[in-house]
């Protein structure tokens, strides 16, 4: 980098959240440095559900397919009675794909997995971790932010336009900036163990004791794995033995059976349940993502899901501006994503509370399907339309045809980093295609054919209106395509026009 600067962006935490805003941020071809304090990667399942919505995310992030085969579906929850005897359920609402929404089922695969393929993405766009690197110290000023780091190799001082906390619930970061991070406890304090055991099949989710907070195990055989994820609840205060033998004879213990050995464990914590949410998002030119802007109970699988959607709703942003965007396009980061994790820290707790009283509940609400943005800045036009889709909703999936005849689908119109207009039967064109914006028509002398009527469907768009997608996936903006004027002035604030550009 020129002007004393290393790069521009420093990412500390490589984390799911960290390794989606690099991925991001490599693929708009913007520099940055991913430091993680650790010397290597995570090895634990923690985060094993990956959400509808984050499956959306990843598909565009070009890692979907890898995930899927790496991974697999939840098994259904078999809970034992006392008598040996159980039943089972399933542990998610099973419902089929449609046109607008192709993905409808939780997958399960741990954690580690899925940022080592994130790893891979971002070794494939020319990039790589910075392990046993840590952030000791941050000044910042009107310019950026200088980072002091340490290293096997001693401290160093690097310049950076804008540095971004993804380093967890004990955020350095965050403690840094002096940001509060209220909440409470939730009085549940449980051990999470990835473990090799015999005595239970892999065909279900083994919960023993369910509703009973000193006595409930629940075993779970982690997809694309050889490996059981033990989760329990276990005493407030004091030592957790989790040794092989000290987690067998809990296992003994909970269930009353002497078949279940646990042979070795590969990874395992003891943790206090918590909600928080960070004051502040954003300080200058620092901002907060993932777990060190929030952190909530497991029930759900909504933790990593709403790290990942933190990191690609900020990604887009800070590569705009750096590339012309006007800076209050930063602001709007908290504005939509902080609402967001205040709600996600309300459902996790009420998942927690059924939890402890026997139930796992997880319905539509934990797929993340139907978060939006419709009060934020960017959401503009057509508020007066009597029906469908509003800006800050988000763009729904449709299958399709080009012109030449061959299927596709709009989310492969809409993959990369790049804005899409969709005119719809306009009579002539609004504005043209650029570096940042594909203009697609949609109609019968379009070059995309809506031949199932799934387009009109999803979206009840009229003759002549146009539906400007954001890079994340939500639509900013619904114009006719008279408007232009409009138009070319909601682009020239996200910086896909010029001023310059615009005058000409």
């Amino acid at each position: 980098m020129t002007n004393g600067f290393a790069a521009d962006v420093l990412i500390c935490g490589a984390g799911a959240a960290g390794l989606t805003l690099a991925i991001e941020l490599a693929r708009r071809g913007v520099s940055f440095r991913l430091i993680e304090k650790t010397s290597k990667p995570f090895p634990g399942s923690r985060g094993k559900g990956i959400q509808p919505r984050t499956q959306e995310i990843l598909e565009d992030l070009g890692i979907l397919d890898k995930v899927v085969a790496a991974g697999g579906l939840y098994p259904p929850l078999r809970e034992y009675r006392d008598n040996g005897s159980y039943s089972e359920k399933g542990t998610v609402e099973r419902a089929g794909p449609t046109p607008a929404e192709p993905y409808h089922i939780p997958l399960m695969i741990p954690q580690f997995i899925t940022e080592r393929i994130m790893r891979e993405r971002l070794a494939e766009l020319g990039h790589r971790v910075e392990f046993g690197c840590q952030l000791v110290g941050l000044e910042q000023d009107g310019n950026g932010v200088t980072a002091r780091l340490a290293g096997p190799d001693g401290e160093r001082t690097v310049r950076a336009r804008y540095l971004l906390g993804a380093d967890g619930g004990r955020s350095f970061v965050r403690g840094a900036l002096g940001i509060d991070f209220p909440g409470k406890t939730v009085g549940v304090r449980a051990i999470v163990a990835d473990v090799v055991l015999s005595g239970l099949d892999r065909e279900a989710w083994h919960q023993f004791n369910a509703g009973d907070m000193e006595r409930m195990a629940a075993i779970c055989p982690l997809a694309g794995t050889d490996l059981f994820q033990i989760q329990a609840p276990v005493p407030l205060a004091g030592e957790c033995d989790l040794s092989a033998d000290g987690l067998g004879r809990m296992i003994g213990e909970r269930t009353g059976r002497s078949d279940i050995q646990v042979h070795s464990v590969s990874w395992a914590s003891a943790y206090a349940m918590n909600a928080r949410l960070a004051d502040r998002y954003r300080v200058g030119r620092v901002f907060l993502v993932g777990d060190a802007a929030h952190i909530h109970p497991p029930t759900g699988g909504q933790g990593l899901n709403t790290s990942v959607q933190d990191a690609y709703n900020l990604g887009w942003k800070l590569a705009a501006v750096l590339g012309g965007a006007q800076d209050h396009l930063l602001d709007t980061y908290e504005e939509e994503r902080r609402p967001v994790a205040e709600a996600v820290l309300g459902l996790s707790t009420r998942l927690l509370d059924a939890q402890k009283e026997g139930g796992m509940p997880r319905g539509r609400e934990v797929h993340q399907l139907d978060i939006g943005y419709p009060g934020s800045l960017l959401s503009q036009g057509a508020a007066e339309r009597s029906g469908g889709l509003r800006a800050g909703s988000r763009a729904p999936d449709a299958p399709v045809a080009g012109a030449a005849g061959q299927p596709s689908r709009l989310f492969r119109l809409f993959q990369g980093p790049h804005w899409t207009l969709l005119v719809h039967e306009a009579a002539r064109e609004p504005i043209a295609s650029r570096p940042r914006l594909r203009v697609h028509h949609v109609g019968l002398q379009g070059d995309v054919i809506d031949a199932g009527g799934h387009v009109r469907d999803a979206y009840d768009l009229a003759r002549g209106e146009c539906v400007l997608i954001r890079p994340d996936g939500y639509i900013g903006a619904i114009f006719d395509a008279d408007q232009t004027a409009e138009l070319e002035a909601y682009l020239v604030r996200m910086g896909i026009v010029c001023l310059e550009e615009e005058r000409k």
